[in-house]
């Protein structure tokens, strides 16, 4: 891609995510606040990670019923990963470009703050699917 002549972008998130962390807490008590009737009252910086609430609600679904707010929060990591790797398909014409025409390859990972591995994820799995969606069709495509 461009000057460097990249054939492979990384997507990558890391464990052990704040920001995952907070959105999931804030998924889970806007849930809540559902479930009870009674509205959520929100932080500044919680009004912040609601942008990121819907990647945690998906992992939430993807993972069995009971999974406990850590759990779905190293979920979301994996999802928001898929999810910017989807971004940057929709959105980026020369991403999308290149990787549609083999040039290039788009894969995501997930770097492990305490041991230093990195987990790799592979391509989006419904790449295919976004490439032929062309530019602008939406955020139904980003998640897994």
């Amino acid at each position: 891609i461009g000057p460097l002549g990249a054939k492979l972008l990384l997507v990558l998130g890391h464990t052990k995510c704040g920001a995952m962390a907070g959105a999931t807490q804030v998924m889970l008590n806007a849930k809540k606040a559902a479930a009870s009737g009674t509205p959520a009252k929100q932080t500044t910086l919680e009004k912040l990670l609601a942008g990121l609430a819907p990647v945690a609600a998906q992992a939430q679904q993807e993972l069995p019923s009971g999974a406990s707010e850590a759990e779905i929060a190293a979920k979301a990591i994996e999802v928001n990963v898929f999810a910017g790797m989807a971004r940057l398909l929709i959105y980026s014409e020369p991403v999308r470009e290149k990787v549609k025409s083999g040039d290039v390859q788009l894969h995501g990972a997930v770097y492990d703050i305490v041991t230093g591995e990195v987990k790799f994820l592979g391509q989006h799995p419904k790449e295919k699917v976004i490439l032929g969606m062309g530019a602008g069709s939406g955020d139904h495509a980003l998640g897994a």
